[in-house]
């Protein structure tokens, strides 16, 4: 009898921790997790868009979003994104120096995982100048 008591409330104890588990969170869903730039005059527009969905069930907040350097400027939703709504987190490269791009930028959210991180990359060339 002890044996089968023990095994109930074993069972409802792990069933208990399981259902914890299904608490309602806001799922960040973006379209692209890397922006390519590809090859990019220099003096050009640097502004670029990771969009996403909240696909989750509870509002969605971003808490932070932080680039790998200055050279990132950074804009994002300060208020909260609800079930089913679109976001945008716009990202300005300052493409006046020429060379590789290799940057991330950190998203700190109310996500089951706090943080995602997303990428640029490409590369700025020299302005062509056409010759005449």
């Amino acid at each position: 009898m002890k044996t089968t008591i023990i095994s109930i409330l074993s069972f409802l104890f792990v069933s208990f921790i399981f259902a914890q588990e299904d608490v309602d969170y806001p799922i960040m869903s973006f379209e692209k997790t890397t922006i390519d730039y590809g090859k990019v005059n220099a003096e050009s527009s640097g502004r670029r868009y990771f969009k996403f969905t909240n696909t989750g069930n509870a509002p969605l907040i971003i808490q932070k979003v932080k680039g790998s350097c200055g050279c990132v400027v950074l804009n994002y939703p300060k208020k909260p994104i609800m079930p089913n709504e679109k976001g945008e987190i716009e990202i300005v490269y300052n493409v006046l120096k020429t060379g590789r791009i290799s940057r991330t930028v950190t998203v700190t959210a109310n996500t089951k995982k706090p943080i995602k991180t997303l990428k640029i990359k490409g590369k700025v060339v020299k302005l062509q100048k056409n010759k005449q």
